[in-house]
C-alpha cells in the first residue's frame, strides 16, 4: 500500500442535511462512557496534570493522566470520591504491578488504564495485559504504542480493549531520527492499515497538526484522536512560562522519552521545545475543536460522527 500522511489527503464532501452546523453532534462512546468529542489531550506531563484531568472529567471530556511524578493511587481515590471517571497511565515495570495491587487492596474503581510504552508490541506488554485482565477485568485497557498490523493482531489476542497507534510521528519525538523506526510522515496510512485490521477501537496518536487531521483520522478508522503539541501552550497548560529574548512568552513542551522528562543521559528518544503562549484555556480550545468537528460532519452529509465512517477521500500526490 502507498504510504501517505494527513497533508496529502482531501475528504470528498457530501450534501449537507442540517440547517446549521450547531445541530451536528460530536459526542462519541468510548468504553462504557460517552464523551463530548473524540479528542484526548496527550498523556504527557507538559499537556495534562491532575487539575486539568479533573476539569476535563467534570466537563465531559476524556483524559488519560500521565505516569510521571504523580501519585496515581491518591489521584484515583480523589476521582472516586468526586464520582468522576478515573483514567491513568502505567508502564510495564515492577512499580506498575505494585500500583495494580494497591488499587485492588484499597478497593478502588479504575475505569480506564493505558499501558503507555514507546514500543507496545513487546513481551512486557503481553505480560502486563495478562496481569491486568486477571486483576482488573472490568477496567478498560488501552495498549500502545504500535504501528503494524502484526501488533494489532497480537495486542488484541493478549486482551487489550483499545489500541494506541502511532510510533514517532510527534514533533518532539526523536525515535525516528535516532532509530529509523516508526510512522513519521506516514501516520495517516498507518492509522488506515491498523484500523482495517483491528476489531478494537483505535486511538490515533501523534502527527496531528491541524483540526482537520482529527476528522481525517476518524475517516481513516480511528475512534479517538490523541493530540499533543496542538493542545499545549495554553494559560492553564503545565510547564513554565519562558520570557524569550524576542519579547514573546512561551511554554515548555517536551517528549515523554526526552532527557528533560527522565533526567537520563542514555537511550533518549525525545526533546524539549518551546510553544508560544496562547491566550486561552485548554477547555476553550476543546470547544473550538468541537466546532471544527461539527463543520466536518456537515460536509460529511450527516448529523453526527457516524457519517464520517462513509466519507470518501483521495490523495493529492
Amino acid at each position: 500500500m502507498k504510504k501517505f500522511d494527513f497533508n496529502t489527503i482531501n475528504l470528498k464532501p457530501k450534501k449537507c442535511i442540517v440547517e446549521s452546523r450547531s445541530e451536528c453532534n460530536t459526542s462519541t462512546k468510548f468504553g462504557k462512557h460517552i464523551f463530548n468529542i473524540p479528542v484526548i489531550p496527550a498523556n504527557m506531563e507538559c499537556v495534562i496534570n491532575e487539575e486539568l484531568a479533573i476539569e476535563l472529567a467534570k466537563n465531559g471530556y476524556f483524559y488519560i493522566l500521565h505516569r510521571f511524578d504523580v501519585n496515581q493511587l491518591q489521584f484515583i481515590k480523589k476521582m472516586n470520591s468526586l464520582n468522576l471517571i478515573s483514567s491513568i497511565s502505567i508502564g510495564v515495570n515492577e512499580d506498575s504491578y505494585q500500583l495494580i495491587d494497591d488499587i485492588l487492596s484499597n478497593n478502588l474503581n479504575l475505569d480506564y488504564v493505558t499501558i503507555d510504552i514507546a514500543h507496545g508490541h513487546s513481551i512486557k506488554m503481553e505480560k502486563m495485559l495478562a496481569y491486568l485482565n486477571d486483576k482488573l477485568p472490568n477496567t478498560f485497557k488501552i495498549a500502545g504504542n504500535i504501528s503494524t498490523v502484526e501488533a494489532v493482531e497480537d495486542l488484541t489476542n493478549w486482551g487489550a480493549d483499545a489500541l494506541k497507534v502511532g510510533v514517532a510521528p510527534g514533533f518532539s519525538c526523536t525515535t525516528y531520527p535516532a532509530t529509523g523506526y516508526g510512522s513519521r510522515n506516514c501516520q495517516a496510512a498507518t492509522i488506515y492499515e491498523c484500523a482495517i485490521a483491528s476489531k478494537l477501537p483505535i486511538i490515533a496518536d501523534g502527527g496531528i497538526r491541524e483540526p482537520g487531521d482529527i476528522s481525517k483520522s476518524i475517516v481513516l478508522g480511528a475512534s479517538m484522536v490523541m493530540v499533543g503539541g496542538m493542545l499545549s501552550g495554553f494559560k492553564d497548560s503545565p510547564g513554565c512560562v519562558i520570557n524569550a529574548s524576542d519579547g514573546k512568552k512561551y511554554k515548555e513542551y517536551w517528549g515523554s522519552a526526552s532527557a528533560f522528562q527522565s533526567g537520563k543521559k542514555n537511550r533518549i528518544e525525545g526533546e524539549r521545545n518551546l510553544i508560544e503562549l496562547k491566550d486561552k484555556t485548554i477547555l476553550e480550545e476543546l470547544v473550538y475543536l468541537e466546532e471544527c468537528l461539527q463543520s466536518s460532519i456537515s460536509y460529511g452529509g450527516g448529523k453526527d460522527l457516524e457519517c464520517l465512517n462513509s466519507v470518501e477521500w483521495f490523495l493529492t500526490k
